[in-house]
């Protein structure tokens, strides 16, 4: 590997571990704000603002890489704004507003052992006995995790949504994949355009559902560093990295907010953890990991 490759590389990893951590501090802000905000209002002024801020930032310094919209493009970036943000961002607000940042990221780990069963049901592929291992690993992880611990609808509630938002992710970033390295697609413009559309879809919701907000001044703080930091610039860096890296390395990369979020909440939020679910914690973040490492061989 040249030199120069090996500093891409670096640099595409501090890139995605910046933001992994940014995403991190969004659970317990968003938390925070659904004290006050309706989660799907909350999810469409967030990245309205995003996208604001994105298409000024695009036409002003990429204006040629922004022309050329063909119905194919449309349709990708339409698919994209559809996972990745209406059904991956809008389902993640709800999922926090039924669980705690801890859990919800939990279940959001869950999914490469969902998208491999798919994997096996609908593609035919056949996982390896150490695939295999990480997935028994892990299942046993959730056991130990919600053992005697779903007390309340909500609770289920929140996490099937979360699931959901999890299937979501998992195909946005299939499909990113696809357009970055296949159809060589600008990171610019796939950015701005999906995430324009699903922010129209997700403020379209709201004011069709009647969940228009007015909240206070720290909400609007709130909602616009998560807009302006935490998502316009962090999923620019996120999807320059995909360039360079591949989805399982960030995948990986993106399990470590389990640990991450873990300990932001019990810093900021007061959040108390048993053993039962450190022990729980640990095996799912190792099972994953087994999964995703031999998945690489693949990749």
């Amino acid at each position: 590997m040249g030199v120069e490759k090996l500093e891409n590389r670096l640099l595409s990893y501090v890139e995605a571990s910046i933001v992994t951590f940014l995403w991190s501090t969004s659970y317990v802000l968003i938390k925070i704000g659904l004290e006050e905000i309706n989660p799907f209002a909350f999810a469409a002024y967030r990245y309205t603002i995003a996208s604001v801020v994105l298409l000024v930032y695009a036409f002003v310094c990429f204006r040629e890489k922004m022309r050329g919209i063909d119905l194919k493009r449309a349709i990708s970036f339409l698919a994209l704004g559809f996972t990745g943000y209406f059904i991956a961002q809008g389902m993640q607000f709800l999922g926090l507003f039924y669980l705690s940042p801890v859990t919800v990221t939990f279940v959001l780990n869950l999914t490469p052992i969902f998208v491999l069963a798919l994997s096996v049901m609908f593609l035919r592929e056949k996982p390896s006995l150490q695939q295999l291992f990480g997935i028994v690993l892990t299942l046993v992880g959730v056991l130990i995790y919600f053992h005697d611990s779903i007390q309340a609808t909500g609770e289920i509630v929140g996490i099937l949504v979360t699931l959901f938002s999890g299937i979501g992710w998992s195909v946005y970033m299939v499909l990113v994949r696809h357009r970055l390295w296949k159809e060589n697609e600008n990171v610019i413009a796939l950015t701005v355009y999906s995430m324009s559309l699903g922010a129209l879809m997700l403020l379209g919701t709201t004011l069709l559902f009647g969940n228009a907000i007015n909240a206070s001044l720290s909400g609007w703080l709130i909602i616009a560093w998560l807009g302006v930091v935490n998502t316009a610039v962090a999923f620019v860096l996120w999807n320059r990295a995909l360039k360079i890296l591949k989805a399982y390395e960030q995948s990986i990369l993106q399990n470590t907010m389990l640990i991450q979020i873990t300990l932001l909440s019990v810093v900021f939020l007061d959040e108390q953890l048993a053993l039962q679910k450190i022990i729980g914690m640990l095996m799912v973040f190792i099972g994953v990991l087994v999964v995703q490492l031999k998945a690489r061989i693949l990749k």
